[in-house]
Parts: structure tokens; C-alpha cells; sequence
């Protein structure tokens, strides 16, 4: 690098520093602003730039910097800088920087940066950054940061970030986080999560995480807990599936599968779905043991307050010091019931429940129990 710098150096020196009449047929070899063969005014346009630290009104070429570049217009080509690269106008081209590229106004191109890239308006193309990526208007094309995309206005296209993407108005396309996705109107396409998905107006497509909200959805929501708050016209795939007129209501029951159990129901105005939990999978003779359970059906009412019921369900089993006894340390069960449920006041009802299930080995393809299930119990609405 020095034996680069020190030649350059030595020209702009000896050029004695070119008045602002002379373009120097659009070549800037520039140490700092000010010193450079190329005066910064409002005539100059840059073809081709090197240099340490350079300022230039226009460029349409090809500039690299040790540290930095400013152009005072617009950029068309390739600007290359060890630090940052900053553009007050229009860029169309590729911007590559070890710290951040700044756009003012509108970008189309390709944007690539070790930390920021931000575009004051509009974005075509695509932002690549090692921490977060900005754009003030719209956006269209892809967004890959290592923690946060973040679209001040409407966007289409990838955006894919390790924390979140964050849309401010409208966002069509695919929005894939470590974390949380957000788009604060409308949403079409699919978001995919590894916490939570928000949509503040309507969503239409899919919606993919542990933990999914949309105020109007249209389509499918797939997680633990997935929530709409005023009108859904499709389908919520979850352990809780939940809306403004969800009931949740508190269910104790006893059986001769696991034996004691207690779980809360989700119930809608078709689906419903159960989580709980039970002591003494085995009998009480033997030593402690329990399960999780969860369960999806549908249900009907039959007459007055009389409904009928319809799930099936999905069992953790641990069985804890039976494992010193020849007796698996864990099993899953997989279950069928058929429910009927009596209302005999706003608050309490009662229900009795037959159906078949079994337990099997996580390990092996092998069944340890199977029989008919039979229970009964209580609601508290």
C-alpha cells in the first residue's frame, strides 16, 4: 500500500494542485478533500477515482479508497472503499465497504457493507450488511443482514435477518427472522420466525412461528399460539389457536389412562384444542410418574346444552425411577377420544369421554400399551 500512496502522493504535488477549470479527463487521484487532481465543484464529473479519502461532485466509473468516498451528486459504476462509501443523490451500480454505504436518495444496484447500508428512499436491488440494513421509502428486491432489516414505507421481495425485519407500512414477499417479523399494515406472502409474526392489519398467505398475530388474516397460521383479533378466513394450525371469542375454559378429569389430569381449553366456534397435564400414567400402586398432553378436535352441539366431541391427541409420558425397574424412562402416546358434554349452569358442566390410544418406545418402532381410554370429569367456564 505505501508503494501505491507514495507516487500518488508525489502527482498530486506536483500537479500543483489543477484549477477548477481542468476536468483532468474525469481522473481523481485523491489523498484527502482538497488534495486531490481533481477540484470538488459543481463542473466535475469522476470516471475514475484512487485514492485515501476522496470527495468528488459526480461519478460515473469506478472509485476505490482506503477509508472513504463522498460523492456530492450521483453515482453510476462501483465505488470500493475500505470504510465507507456515502452518496447525497442516486446510486446505480455497486457500493462495497467495510463499514457502512449511505445512499440519500434512491438506489438500484447492489449494496454490500460489513456493519449499515442505509437508502433515504428508494431501494432496487440488493442490501447486504453484517448488522442492519434501512431504507426510508420503498423497497424491492433482498435484504440479508445479520441482525435487523428495517423498510420505513412499503417493501416487496426477500428480507432475511438473524434478529428481525421490520416493514412500516405494506409488505409483499418472504420475511424470514431469527426472532420477529412485523409489518405494521398489510402483509402478502409468507413470514417465517423462530419467535413471533406480527401483521397489524390483514395478512394474506402464511404465517410461520411460535407465536403468530394478525388483526384481519386470510390463510394459514402455523405455531404454538396463533391469534387473530377481528376475522380469519382460513386456517390456524397451533397448541392454542385463539380470537376475541375464544373461550377458555378450565377442565378436571380422571381415567384409566393417565389417571389424574388437569388442562385448559381453547374453544372456538368449530375447533378447540386442549393442553394439560397428569399424574400416574402407571398405576398408583406403582412409583410416581405423569404426562403432557395436548389435543385438537372439532365440536357440535346436539341438544339445548347437550354437544358432542371429537379429537385426537399427542402424550409426553415420563415415568421417572420405574426406568430402575425395567419400565422405559419416557414413551409417547397417541390417542383418540369421543366426548359428551352436558352445561348444567354458565359455569359448570360435566363430560364423559371413550376412545382408543398407545404408548410407544421414542427409540424404537415398538408399541409398549394400547387400549380403550375411558373418562370423566368437569368444565369450569
Amino acid at each position: 500500500m505505501r508503494k501505491l500512496f507514495l507516487p500518488l502522493a508525489m502527482l498530486i504535488m506536483a500537479s500543483g494542485m489543477l484549477p477548477a477549470q481542468n476536468k483532468s479527463a474525469g481522473i481523481n487521484l485523491s489523498i484527502w478533500k482538497g488534495v486531490s487532481t481533481q477540484p470538488l465543484d459543481s463542473l466535475q464529473t469522476t470516471y475514475f477515482n484512487i485514492g485515501i479519502q476522496s470527495s468528488m461532485n459526480r461519478m460515473n466509473g469506478l472509485g476505490i479508497n482506503v477509508l472513504g468516498s463522498v460523492i456530492g451528486r450521483n453515482m453510476n459504476g462501483m465505488q470500493v472503499s475500505g470504510l465507507a462509501n456515502m452518496v447525497s443523490g442516486s446510486m446505480r451500480g455497486i457500493q462495497l465497504s467495510g463499514i457502512s454505504n449511505i445512499n440519500g436518495n434512491n438506489m438500484i444496484g447492489l449494496s454490500a457493507t460489513g456493519l449499515t447500508n442505509i437508502a433515504g428512499n428508494q431501494m432496487k436491488g440488493g442490501l447486504l450488511s453484517g448488522l442492519s440494513n434501512i431504507t426510508g421509502n420503498n423497497s424491492a428486491g433482498l435484504m440479508a443482514s445479520g441482525i435487523m432489516n428495517i423498510s420505513g414505507d412499503k417493501a416487496k421481495g426477500v428480507h432475511l435477518a438473524g434478529v428481525a425485519n421490520v416493514t412500516g407500512s405494506t409488505f409483499n414477499g418472504l420475511m424470514a427472522a431469527g426472532l420477529l417479523n412485523v409489518a405494521s399494515e398489510h402483509m402478502n406472502g409468507v413470514q417465517i420466525s423462530g419467535l413471533g409474526n406480527i401483521v397489524v392489519s390483514r395478512m394474506n398467505g402464511v404465517q410461520i412461528g411460535l407465536a403468530n398475530f394478525s388483526t384481519k388474516a386470510r390463510g394459514l397460521q402455523i405455531g404454538l399460539v396463533n391469534y387473530y383479533k377481528d376475522e380469519m378466513k382460513g386456517f390456524q394450525l397451533g397448541l392454542v389457536n385463539a380470537n376475541p371469542d375464544t373461550r377458555v375454559q378450565m377442565m378436571i378429569f380422571g381415567g384409566n389412562a393417565t389417571k389424574l389430569n388437569v388442562g385448559a381449553r381453547f374453544k372456538n366456534k368449530l375447533f378447540y384444542t386442549i393442553v394439560g397435564a397428569g399424574t400416574h400414567y402407571l398405576d398408583f400402586s406403582d412409583k410416581f410418574s405423569a404426562a403432557v398432553f395436548y389435543r385438537g378436535g372439532i365440536w357440535l352441539p346436539l341438544w339445548k346444552d347437550l354437544t358432542i366431541s371429537g379429537d385426537l391427541g399427542y402424550q409426553h409420558i415420563e415415568t421417572f425411577k420405574n426406568k430402575d425397574y425395567g419400565i422405559p424412562a419416557r414413551l409417547y402416546g397417541l390417542q383418540a377420544r369421543l366426548n359428551l358434554e352436558y352445561q348444567i349452569t354458565k359455569k359448570f358442566g360435566v363430560f364423559a369421554s371413550g376412545g382408543y390410544g398407545g404408548s410407544r418406545y421414542y427409540n424404537k418402532n415398538v408399541t409398549y400399551d394400547k387400549g380403550v381410554i375411558a373418562e370423566a370429569g368437569i368444565v369450569l367456564f
